[in-house]
């Protein structure tokens, strides 16, 4: 057989195995489940995913749930390419690529996070690359897979965190599809990996927009007037800013006992999420419920077993073990130092009231040239899922503000 060229990307079909099908309906029906205290109520999410929840979705996913149905080869233009990750070496790329008729159109990034995939985007694809308006800013979009999260390659060494990550959708960029410039948005990992791509590649990334920013607070010494803002924050913070802190005070105490499993022991947990198709759904309907504003999006069923779907093909365990990749990360490029220096490229945030991390603007502004900002009055950490014709209109009259023409043409 011949070797696989860099660069040189092939069309992708998304196929599952039908004895991995079979499987996963066998392991369905022999599934056992938790018994729910007496005491704790129907909507009471504070021990995690509901048993009647996860219940209902499991028997559907048994015997009701038709996964050729999902129509993502016919919503997604898909590709794979072998690629060299400085630092890291050969890694083959998932990604999805659709083109705008638009001679006007910005190449855009799309990255994604956990526990989400490439679905996040099915939703902003076209409105993105064919507005029917003739005068509305239009994209070519690139969707590519997080490695380990949905079709394509799960990293088979150690070390692939978002830093690397970055390099390599860079290079998927620029050296495979030839966008010598171009804007992104990112949530979740993606404001990471997004980020860490600007701080990388100026001359690249002209611009950025995220819908999720999770910075601390500046150095007292550095901003004492921002300190002493957050101490009297019952007194000098809006409605708004004190929801968001309550929202983050609220994660760290209730909601990021995730995080430390899978930035230390994710394979431990890869065994049980891993080979039961009910405890992988379980683990991720809790997220979803949390993490969206159910209050306003009530997710299909279909929808939340085609996203869990994207996990399970893998084991889980790669989509869990990139937490740990991203903690081991060092440097002023790795997620976990990329906050704590100023990047100078042209920002753009959205901020939705459910999102996990909404932090202060004064916290924000040390360490980001924001150009732009809406707050909305609705949505979660799954923006482009929940509310897509709000992140729709952010990114095009953010992409098409004179501040980002300019840095195109810089």
């Amino acid at each position: 057989m011949a070797k696989e060229s860099f660069n040189a990307p092939k069309p992708y079909t998304l196929r599952l195995d039908d004895q991995l099908l079979d499987v996963t309906k066998q392991k369905l029906r022999l599934a056992r489940f938790p018994e729910e205290q007496t005491d704790v109520g129907d909507d009471d999410w504070s021990q995690g995913a509901k048993v009647k929840v996860v219940k209902r979705l499991a028997e559907y996913w048994a015997d009701g749930f038709d996964w050729r149905a999902a129509r993502i080869n016919a919503d997604f233009n898909q590709f794979l390419v072998k690629v060299n990750i400085p630092g890291y070496g050969p890694q083959t790329l998932h990604y999805a690529h659709q083109l705008s008729s638009r001679p006007d159109a910005i190449p855009l990034l799309f990255v994604q996070g956990w526990p989400g995939s490439f679905l996040e985007a099915r939703k902003i694809i076209e409105p993105l690359t064919n507005p029917s308006d003739p005068t509305t800013q239009a994209f070519h979009v690139v969707v590519p897979s997080i490695p380990g999260f949905g079709p394509g390659e799960a990293p088979t060494k150690s070390g692939l965190g978002p830093m690397l990550t970055a390099r390599g959708f860079n290079t998927l960029m620029v050296d495979v599809l030839e966008y010598n410039q171009y804007v992104t948005q990112g949530g979740d990992w993606g404001t990471m990996i997004t980020r860490s791509m600007a701080l990388q590649f100026p001359d690249h990334v002209r611009a950025c927009h995220h819908n999720f920013f999770p910075c601390g607070p500046p150095p007292w010494y550095k901003a004492p007037f921002t300190m002493g803002r957050l101490i009297l924050s019952p007194y000098l913070y809006t409605n708004r800013e004190l929801k968001s802190l309550e929202n983050m005070q609220y994660y760290r105490k209730e909601q990021d006992g995730y995080l430390r499993v899978q930035s230390t022991r994710p394979q431990s947990l890869g065994f049980g999420l891993g080979d039961s198709p009910v405890g992988l759904l379980g683990w991720l309907v809790e997220k979803f419920h949390e993490w969206m504003d159910v209050a306003n999006y009530t997710m299909p069923d279909d929808e939340i077993l085609t996203f869990v779907m994207m996990h399970w093909m893998q084991g889980a365990t790669p989509g869990l073990r990139y937490y740990k990749m991203a903690f081991a990360e060092e440097g002023a490029f790795s997620s976990k130092d990329c906050f704590n220096r100023y990047l100078g490229t042209p920002i753009g945030l959205s901020n939705f009231p459910n999102e996990i991390a909404v932090p202060p603007y004064d916290w924000v502004a040390w360490v980001a040239n924001v150009q732009f900002r809406r707050e909305h009055d609705r949505g979660g950490h799954f923006a482009a899922v929940e509310c897509p014709e709000l992140l729709v209109q952010d990114l095009r009259d953010w992409f098409s503000s004179e501040v980002v023409k300019r840095a195109m043409q810089g």
